[in-house]
């Protein structure tokens, strides 16, 4: 039997990945042919591909957001995508891997790996911007793990009181201050990590070490994530370039070159250009803070309306990271306010579903849909926006737009109601550290709730003009 790979990969490795593996194990299914695919979850890899597999495929689908070592695969045929077209594509992949007009990797063949077709011309590299956006995710989803755990430590310190870490103050609590101890160290090198790890899908090895130190000295400057984005592609692609630079010296250096010299260079050169520009980018750090706190004041529902509208707009992906990586960078100067619009925009997608899948029922939605809605008040209570994805895309044109005004409604009564939420992630779960839950969660299933009735309406008229058109 014929036999595929696939590797799958999202920035967070949580629905996604999964959503990608099983859309195209069903498609493989369907079209009669074998496959193995590799996730690159929050967990680590699941179902490694090894060389007998590789020896044995006739291609490969990459359907990822990060780095997933691709150059393993180079000489054989490779079709390489976004996890999206993973999810929602998987069918056609399938079929252009079978159909055998797939083209080859860029780079030297591996000799495990089995012939293809002399005919088939090298894929061309991808575009500069989705590799940007990959090394960006690449940081993005190895920072997370210590944001989420970092931030929820440091929020569940504040239970014993906002000052409980404070020896010297009244509400002192020694478990409470160890938690703050704790928390702010995981929470205090998300930048290194996020710099580090840009660094390392651009550079490998030797650029983690340069991109790490780099982010060390954007923490220290106060250039915080915008510096920490510089250094990790600056140090990233420097480590290319020595790399290449040194690959003249003779193979009896090779272990001077991968532990002296490149780490030596890389540090010094990134280091010394993050204490340069350090304060000017924090000078601008601290200007796009002030602004965004300001407008919270100022016009919170502006800001609400822009908030809610990227958290929706494609579920978990670059512009929904691009609000929730503010968040994260604000909560770490001590602005809870600004969390709490992000995190209730981000809940209230999966909401909007199962609310409108239990009020409509089969008026409007198939028995299939009415027990994925179930599932999503699971998804929608602990923070998963991306429970929302199959729904919207059966109907993207319609069920976005519905989900952007229903989260912008919850991030608008959020802002305008003063609501702080300490902790990055975590949903219904975080609510005894909301300041005030009860209103929060108001805001929320009031976003939500427009939403499901406008679904339900939007549903029930398709359906009306379907038996129409089916009766004529």
């Amino acid at each position: 039997m014929k036999k595929i790979l696939a590797v799958t990969g999202c920035p967070t490795g949580i629905a996604h990945t999964y959503m990608a593996e099983e859309a195209l194990k069903a498609a493989a299914e369907k079209a009669g042919v074998e496959i193995k695919v590799e996730t690159n979850g929050a967990g680590g890899i699941d179902n490694a591909i090894t060389d007998e597999d590789i020896a044995n495929a006739i291609g490969v689908i990459i359907a990822a957001d990060k780095d997933v070592n691709p150059d393993r695969f180079n000489g054989m045929p490779v079709i390489e995508v976004p996890v999206k077209d993973g999810i929602h594509k998987a069918v056609m992949l399938i079929e252009q891997i079978i159909s055998g007009n797939v083209p080859l990797r860029n780079g030297a063949t591996n000799n495990t790996k089995k012939s293809v077709p002399s005919n088939q011309q090298p894929v061309t590299q991808e575009s500069i911007g989705r590799q940007i956006y990959k090394h960006l995710m690449s940081g993005v989803s190895n920072m997370l793990p210590f944001v989420v755990a970092g931030g929820v430590l440091i929020a569940l310190s504040f239970l014993w009181g906002i000052y409980s870490a404070d020896e010297t103050n009244a509400q002192y609590n020694q478990f409470a201050a160890l938690l703050m101890k704790i928390g702010g160290q995981a929470f205090g090198i998300m930048v290194p990590i996020f710099t580090g790890f840009i660094a390392y899908s651009i550079g490998g090895r030797p650029g983690l070490v340069a991109g790490f130190v780099g982010g060390l000295i954007a923490n220290i400057t106060g250039a915080g994530f915008l510096g920490g984005i510089i250094a990790g592609f600056a140090a990233g692609y420097l480590m290319l370039y020595v790399k290449k630079w040194l690959d003249r010296l003779p193979r009896s250096f090779e272990g001077l070159k991968s532990i002296f010299i490149m780490p030596l260079i890389g540090v010094f050169v990134i280091g010394a250009g993050m204490f340069l520009l350090g304060d000017p980018i924090a000078a601008v750090n601290h200007a796009m803070k002030s602004f965004l706190e300001s407008l919270q004041s100022a016009n919170p529902v502006l800001l609400g309306i822009v908030i809610g509208a990227m958290c929706s707009f494609d579920f978990g992906g670059p512009v929904n990271k691009a609000a929730y990586v503010t968040g994260t960078m604000l909560l770490g100067e001590g602005n809870f306010y600004f969390m709490a619009g992000v995190s209730a925009a981000c809940i209230v997608p999966p909401f909007v579903i199962a609310f409108s899948t239990t009020i409509f029922g089969g008026k409007a939605f198939t028995e299939e849909e009415r027990a994925a809605g179930i599932v999503n008040y699971i998804l929608g209570a602990t923070h998963i926006t991306e429970g929302a994805i199959p729904f919207a895309a059966k109907d993207p044109l319609r069920v976005i737009p519905v989900m952007m005004l229903s989260s912008a409604i919850a991030s608008v009564l959020t802002f305008l109601s003063h609501i702080q939420v300490p902790a990055p992630h975590g949903g219904f779960l975080v609510l005894p550290l909301v300041n005030k839950p009860f209103l929060w969660v108001a805001c929320i299933f009031t976003g939500a709730l427009v939403g499901a009735i406008l679904l339900g309406l939007i549903r029930i008229h398709q359906n009306r003009q379907l038996t129409i058109k089916n009766t004529i």
